[in-house]
């Protein structure tokens, strides 16, 4: 066992002793949560270590970096894993990201929704894809100072989930948000927003197809 796998092995123990005291305190089954393992400015070796370890989940932020990495892996490694393209998008990059990425979670514009679906269906076409591309809508529960930390506002979800719904090639996954600053994490979910609370709120609109009545 080489001196990095082990040093990875240690730090992944740790992540998921976290993870069972967290969801031991919410009341929650670990079957409900899902551990992204974010390989951003790590080589691509780290991927197999980890892929080895048995993490079937990898995020990257960085189109360029990710892109070669995900090419750079093995073929019987890239099967085992959901790859999630996590960082902001531009719509210029989406095309490419459509060819490499499993999901992407930060969808948080009409323009984005229309580039990723062309680019999946390019990828499709092509056969350098195989399945549709799941997506998440970024919502940003940002408030006052910690406005605009990336996604889109919660009035404009439901729009953004029907514009989804109505593509060819994407597939809507859920929603997701990055916590705002300062949020404690020992904290217990408030009521108000910024919290996981008022992300839950944004949930059902996702699951409905359009036109359909309110939940």
């Amino acid at each position: 066992m080489t001196d990095r796998r082990t040093e990875l092995q240690t730090n992944l123990a740790t992540v998921h002793e976290r993870i069972a005291t967290a969801y031991a305190d919410a009341g929650r089954e670990p079957a409900e949560i899902t551990l992204v393992a974010i390989t951003k400015f790590f080589p691509a070796s780290d991927v197999v270590h980890l892929a080895d370890l048995g993490v079937r989940h990898v995020g990257e932020n960085k189109d360029q970096e990710a892109g070669a990495k995900v090419a750079e892996l093995p073929a019987e490694v890239r099967e085992l894993l959901t790859v999630h393209f996590v960082g902001q998008l531009q719509s210029n990059k989406a095309g490419h990201v459509a060819r490499y990425a499993d999901v992407v979670q930060s969808v948080d514009r009409h323009k984005i929704v229309k580039a990723l679906d062309r680019g999946a269906g390019t990828a499709l076409a092509e056969g350098t894809r195989h399945t549709p591309l799941e997506v998440t809508i970024q919502v940003d529960l940002g408030e006052g100072a910690d406005a605009g930390r990336g996604g889109a506002v919660p009035a404009d979800v439901p729009a953004l989930a029907d514009a989804v719904a109505a593509t060819e090639h994407l597939r809507l996954r859920g929603v997701m948000a990055v916590a705002p600053l300062g949020l404690d994490e020992d904290a217990p979910p408030r009521r108000s927003g910024g919290s996981p609370t008022s992300l839950r709120a944004c949930a059902p609109t996702t699951r409905r197809p359009p036109g359909s009545p309110p939940a």
